[in-house]
């Protein structure tokens, strides 16, 4: 037998206080997600004004650009943008801070549509390798068809 006598340091559980906190956690985050919910407010909601913007792009053929390559919408616009391919090969269309990415099939047309939600310039480019040639004596190619997409913040357009 040991001469040194030991005592529990926590007290021995009927098992009834696990249940306890468990209820208490699940009230504050129950509790929290209500309130959090009910208390926030519209700012961090991506802005939608309703207005719908149409507008028609157009890869020209054996030119490696878009018409029109500057484009300017407001801030909350719903774009819908008609994509015409001119080439008898495929183009792209990407607008990487919009989540826009489709391939425009050679002599075809698509439509992409996406929300305007931030102010700023943004880039618009071929996303599909479709080669290069000479326009008017000049080498133009592939990374040459971008364009810019100018959106005006709604504070801009008040």
């Amino acid at each position: 037998m040991s001469p040194f006598k030991t005592k529990s340091a926590l007290p021995i559980s009927n098992g009834m206080n696990k249940y306890i906190t468990l209820g208490i956690v699940l009230v504050l985050l129950i509790g929290g997600g209500v309130a959090l919910r009910f208390f926030s407010g519209d700012e961090g909601k991506p802005l939608d004004t309703g207005i719908v913007r149409e507008l028609t792009l157009t890869a020209k053929k054996d030119q490696w650009k878009f018409e029109p390559d500057d484009i300017t919408v407001n801030q909350g616009d719903r774009v819908i943008l008609t994509v015409v391919n001119e080439d008898d090969y495929d183009h792209g269309i990407a607008i990487d801070a919009f989540g826009v990415s489709e391939r425009i099939p050679a002599l075809g047309t698509i439509t992409v549509q996406f929300v305007a939600t931030q102010p700023g310039e943004f880039p618009f480019y071929c996303s599909v390798p479709c080669g290069d040639g000479e326009v008017d004596g000049h080498a133009r190619g592939h990374i040459d068809q971008v364009g810019k997409l100018h959106i005006k913040s709604f504070v801009e357009t008040q």
